[in-house]
């Protein structure tokens, strides 16, 4: 007698990232039950054991893990494109525009972010942000998978805005207790939130943005609740600039000396970590965040990725923040994250293309400490899946002997549009490309008019002068 399920996926290519490749399975099936996938197996054998209340005929398509985005800033996607092609990104470009963000801008970011990255196939979502109303609720609304880090740091109103290049910042210690008393208190309404679809971890923004004892303490409070540390680390040479001035140390040694490298570390960029930093880091069991698309775009640099997977380290991708990046895209980052490593070393071996899917999906899920939960398609394990069309014009033609083009087919020449169908936690919460939990158009019509009343403001403010980009507007180059 068969068997109930309320899901079952059939005939599909199924990557279900088991082993140590793509765990590929010709004509694969799924079934699901509740929040969980009760069997992997043949089309053939599944479609004879589970009486479904759904089901869902793949054919044509590869069905895999959802994507999986380590870090993110999802509210600047209300401004996206205001810190690209300038140098001194986040001080000439995102800060005059973050002080004029209020609580109704930044979920308008949020919102729209996590459209755009549900309709690219990302089902969990690590958004490091500063907390304002209604963040959480965003998450639980789109009812997409998140791991809440709400930013602490004890930087003063205003942050570094105005500030000259090169100059100390200021740090305020009530800003910075308030800060922790926020992020906090985030963790207290999330940790486990929505059946446990929403997590959370503490994150100081920056060893450079918040003094050593304060720094301690988020660190042995993480300790206490079970929580991991989601820092940017050796981010760029403002933050190493800022390290020595005020600590004499470049910040890994200053992370090794404080003892805070460790496996319940998630370092985030490591831009600018020498050989030996990046040993040392790897070494230590910190997970990396790679944002290839976003270093790329607002450093010019290559993170060492390559060397820190080496080293025996997980790396997990990013796609950071839009104002720079420009957008919020893993199949972006899976791309970008092969393609630089290749021309950097100027090997074309180098992350192939089942390497950035399992980074995009296994070892993103390991990065944010859910590898048990997510990241690949086993019995057991929470069931987030994707659908991907692949009978379309730029992934076609697909052959399977003697060697098997599905995966780099995806990689090389998939833009996330592909993606028709999301499954997260055993509920589909897209279906054809429509968003069921979620108002796309009234989504995307918020942002455009916070967007247009964000640049007003900017506008009437005297900072916005020494904006990178105003010269390039100016002489109608933009």
């Amino acid at each position: 007698m068969a068997q109930s399920v309320d899901l079952l996926v059939l005939h599909a290519h199924l990557l279900t990232m088991q082993g140590n490749g793509v765990g590929y399975l010709r004509d694969g099936a799924l079934a699901v039950r509740g929040d969980s996938l009760v069997d992997v197996g043949r089309s053939s054998e599944l479609a004879q054991r589970y009486q479904a209340t759904e089901t869902l005929d793949a054919t044509n398509c590869a069905v895999m893990p959802g994507l999986v985005d380590v870090h993110m800033h999802t509210v600047y996607a209300i401004v996206r494109g205001v810190a690209q092609d300038v140098s001194n990104w986040m001080q000439k470009g995102l800060a005059p525009f973050a002080r004029h963000m209020d609580a109704e801008a930044a979920r308008a970011g949020t919102r729209l972010n996590i459209v755009e990255a549900m309709q690219a196939g990302t089902t969990t979502m690590g958004d490091f942000v500063r907390p304002y109303p209604g963040w959480g609720e965003c998450y639980a609304e789109a009812g997409v998978r998140a791991c809440l880090t709400p930013t602490i740091n004890a930087l003063p109103p205003g942050g570094m805005a105005g500030l000259e290049l090169g100059d100390l910042y200021p740090l305020d210690e009530k800003a910075g207790r308030e800060s922790i008393a926020a992020a906090l208190a985030i963790c207290d309404r999330w940790q486990g939130a929505e059946d446990g679809r929403i997590t959370t971890m503490l994150g100081p923004q920056g060893t450079d943005m918040i003094g050593l004892e304060q720094l301690l303490e988020v660190a042995r409070i993480a300790e206490e609740r079970g929580l991991m540390l989601h820092v940017h680390v050796a981010q760029g040479d403002r933050e190493i600039d800022q390290m020595v001035k005020r600590y004499g140390q470049r910040t890994p040694a200053f992370l090794a000396d404080n003892k805070l490298l460790n496996d319940r570390l998630l370092a985030v960029h490591l831009t600018e970590a020498t050989d030996e930093e990046t040993d040392l880091i790897a070494e230590s069991g910190a997970p990396m965040a790679l944002c290839s698309g976003s270093i790329g775009i607002i450093d010019g640099i290559v993170p060492p990725a390559r060397r820190f997977r080496e080293k025996g380290g997980i790396v997990g991708l990013g796609s950071d923040q839009a104002s720079g990046n420009n957008c919020n895209n893993i199949f972006n980052e899976m791309k970008l994250t092969a393609l630089f490593n290749k021309i950097k070393y100027r090997d074309p071996q180098v992350m192939p293309a089942w390497e950035v899917l399992r980074m995009g999906t296994i070892e993103g899920a390991r990065a944010m400490g859910l590898g048990d939960r997510i990241g690949s398609l086993e019995v057991g394990k929470q069931a987030d899946l994707i659908v991907v069309d692949v009978n379309t014009a730029n992934i076609l033609p697909i052959i399977d002997a003697p060697v098997r083009t599905l995966v780099p087919n995806l990689i090389y020449a998939g833009t996330g549009k592909e993606v028709q169908t999301m499954v997260v936690a055993g509920r589909i919460v897209m279906r054809d490309r429509e968003i069921l939990t979620l108002s796309e158009s009234k989504v995307r019509a918020e942002a455009q008019h916070q967007a247009e009343l964000i640049g007003e403001r900017v506008s009437q403010d005297p900072l916005h002068r020494e904006l990178a980009l105003l010269s390039a507007m100016q002489a109608g180059q933009l």
